[in-house]
């Protein structure tokens, strides 16, 4: 462990990539071990490690906004795959809430 600690100071995270990480990683948990709680805890432990850079950059507000883009796109993804297919379905919502994160948190440096 590093005098920081276990993570990387929440400034210093870009988030766009995690917020695509967790719902695309919380799937393919899911699907390969066959347990959805586990996909879960990924999808979850995830999104609280992008949640504190959001909330560090950018307020409660856009934390609160991000935080609904990324579990609207969790349970969106779930009709979605019933009319594209399971994979573009998460794949769409992951590259939604990459994109929401990119542009109202990293982008601004």
């Amino acid at each position: 462990m590093s005098e920081r600690g276990v993570f990387k100071p929440a400034e210093s995270v870009t988030t766009a990539p995690l917020a695509a990480l967790g719902l695309i990683g919380g799937y393919l948990t899911a699907r390969e071990t066959g347990t959805r709680p586990l996909g879960g805890v990924v999808l979850a432990a995830v999104g609280a490690y992008a949640g504190r850079t959001w909330a560090a950059k950018a307020g409660a507000g856009t934390t609160a906004a991000l935080s609904a883009v990324y579990l609207g796109g969790f349970g969106a993804s779930h009709p979605l795959a019933k009319k594209i297919g399971a994979w573009p379905s998460v794949l769409t919502v992951a590259a939604a809430s990459a994109l929401a994160s990119w542009a109202l948190v990293d982008r601004k440096g």
